[in-house]
Parts: structure tokens; sequence; C-alpha cells
């Protein structure tokens, strides 16, 4: 089955991006502490990361929106795929990734961008992630669940952008 979503992968600030919606990894209280979660904050401004805390705690495998504050995206969603306990849990990866879609759906936002989620302190190697990411938007579209039609992964170095690169090219021949 063709999936109907194109995949880039680009090397540098997901803050920088134009697009519908940007998804950053997140812990449970929702504060933005990870280091992209950081410099998304600090572009974004402080009210993102308020208006994340009014949402939460939440628990793993969940992800909460918000205004993209001074983004170019209008939304900021905050995806919780590792939990403080620090494991990486396929299940909850996927959940995350997933609440993260449904969001999107349900705003019909098209066009996102997204840190690679579940790399948090070595919870899965990018590999896994990659590979967790397109099985996730394949399985989606096989049951007709939203998937966005494009999709930027904004990675901070050459082996994740290897490991995102090789998952999409799968996801194309796959899909042939």
């Amino acid at each position: 089955m063709a999936v109907p979503i194109d995949i880039d992968v680009w090397q540098g600030d997901v803050a920088e991006l134009e697009v519908d919606a940007i998804i950053v990894p997140a812990n449970e209280s929702l504060f933005m502490t990870s280091p992209v979660a950081r410099a998304v904050k600090r572009a974004a401004g402080e009210g993102v990361e308020l208006e994340a805390l009014r949402q939460g705690p939440v628990e793993p495998g969940s992800a909460v929106v918000t205004g993209g504050g001074g983004l170019a995206a209008p939304y900021v969603i905050h995806a919780v795929a590792v939990g403080h306990e620090l494991r990486g849990d396929a299940t909850t990866l996927d959940a995350a990734l997933g609440a993260a879609f449904d969001i999107a759906g349900r705003l019909s936002l098209r066009r996102l961008a997204m840190t690679p989620i579940g790399l948090e302190r070595g919870a899965f190697a990018a590999e896994d992630a990659a590979a967790h990411l397109v099985d996730l938007i394949e399985a989606r579209a096989r049951q007709g669940e939203p998937v966005p039609e494009s999709l930027v992964v904004a990675v901070s170095s050459a082996q994740e952008a290897t490991a995102y690169r090789l998952a999409a090219e799968a996801l194309r021949a796959a899909s042939r």
C-alpha cells in the first residue's frame, strides 16, 4: 500500500521551520527541559511552556498541544515518549507518536516537523526510534488513521540523519 506522506530529514533547528506544527519531546511534567524543548522555548517564548504546564502532568505515551508563540509554526505538540524513569518502552513511544498524530489530525494540520522522539537520555537508539516512527506511519495509513502529508525530521547529528533517512527510504520502498 502506498503511504501518502513525504518525509524529509533536515539537520538544523526545528524552531526555524515554517510548518503547521512542530512535535517536540516532553516529560510528564511538561516543563520544557530537554535541549530541543529549551531551544523551542527560547524561540517561541515562555508562554508555550506555561500553556503546556497548565495541561500537566500527563502520563508517558501521551501528547498535548499548545500555541506556537513566536514560532512560524502556529502549534507545538509536546509528545511524552520517555517517562521520568528514562526507560525505553516501545509501546509508550508508539502511543506518544500516535497521540501527536491524533492531535495533528483533529486540528487538520498536514505539514509537520519534529525532532527525533524517544532519544531522550539514550532511551532509544536513533535507528530504533526512526523504525518505530515509520512503522507507526505505515500502520496508521493502512488503518485509515490520520497521517500528515509531509513530515520534516529535524535532526542534530549525522548519525540521526542517517538513521531517519534510511527509515524513510525503507518506507518509500515498501510503498511502491
